[in-house]
């Protein structure tokens, strides 16, 4: 039964190869799960920058229930131009208060549980079979030297927020916005500062509406203003530690303020804010207006 569960979510997914071939991705609806996780051994040493091998077990599963798909996602992904987008997003851990050893880049977790949020855009049927393909999987979560292993103790749907023209959001995980330098071989990551930063972010959400096909035809001078409410905290991350296809990412953490139309805003919460949102970076959270 389980592999049938697992063979009929996908064909939703794929409804024709052909149209996969051709990014064609229509009546596809966001849906947001929290995931619950147990730890099911002693371990406790977590990598500070772990967010990408959750990324990494997500393709897992879903490779589990259909190779091809996850070979897609991961080499290709549904493409805008030169861009390519994976259209799934997922929070960091949410495991309390936890002890960092900064000079060994380690958290020590005293949790037995921890939460986590993930976000896909999937046919609206797909919900009860992507609980079935997560429920009770295991997953460790770590580098070669440090980890934690973990079973899925529950998933279940989210609500969707209420929306409005201007939402108040914190960047959970680090917002990432680069441009190449002409003749560079390197990205340049940028500062939400930069005067160039918000056009950046919207170019970046229009182009995943533009993949996603909304329903709402956004014309390219809709209003869309960013506004930084905090200090930017610059985070470099290391992906792929102590192997040779080591890199590191810079992004930034923040609180800011969005007026934009509400299907922007829904691909805010449900796609991430900038780039690498399938590596980990980019989740926002709603958070209370500030006074």
């Amino acid at each position: 039964m389980k592999f049938s569960i697992r063979t009929f979510l996908f064909f939703l997914i794929l409804i024709g190869s052909n149209q996969i071939v051709k990014r064609q991705i229509n009546y596809l609806f966001k849906m947001k799960f929290n995931i619950t996780l147990n730890r099911s051994t002693r371990q406790k040493m977590l990598p500070v920058d772990y967010q990408h091998y959750i990324g990494a077990w997500i393709y897992k599963v879903i490779a589990q229930a259909d190779a091809g798909f996850a070979s897609f996602l991961h080499s290709q992904g549904y493409s805008f131009g030169n861009k390519t987008f994976k259209l799934f997003c997922y929070s960091p851990l949410d495991f309390g208060r936890a002890k960092l050893w900064k000079e060994k880049s380690l958290f020590e977790l005293n949790a037995e549980t921890a939460q986590l949020q993930v976000s896909f855009y999937l046919p609206d049927a797909a919900e009860r079979f992507i609980i079935g393909l997560f429920n009770n999987q295991e997953v460790f979560i770590g580098d070669r030297f440090n980890g934690i292993d973990f079973t899925v103790a529950q998933i279940e749907r989210l609500p969707d927020p209420a929306i409005s023209e201007t939402m108040s959001y914190r960047a959970r995980s680090a917002v990432v916005v680069s441009i190449m330098p002409e003749n560079g071989k390197y990205a340049k990551y940028l500062s939400p500062e930069d005067e160039n930063y918000s056009n950046l972010l919207k170019n970046n959400l229009l182009q995943k509406a533009e993949v996603i096909k909304t329903s709402l035809e956004l014309p390219s001078d809709f209003s869309f203003k960013f506004t930084l409410q905090s200090k930017a905290k610059s985070k470099l991350i290391s992906i792929k530690a102590y192997t040779p296809q080591e890199s590191k990412i810079r992004g930034f953490i923040y609180d800011f303020t969005l007026t934009a139309p509400p299907e922007i805003h829904k691909l805010v919460q449900n796609t991430g804010l900038g780039e690498k949102n399938s590596t980990g970076f980019g989740w926002c959270e709603v958070r209370p207006p500030t006074s």
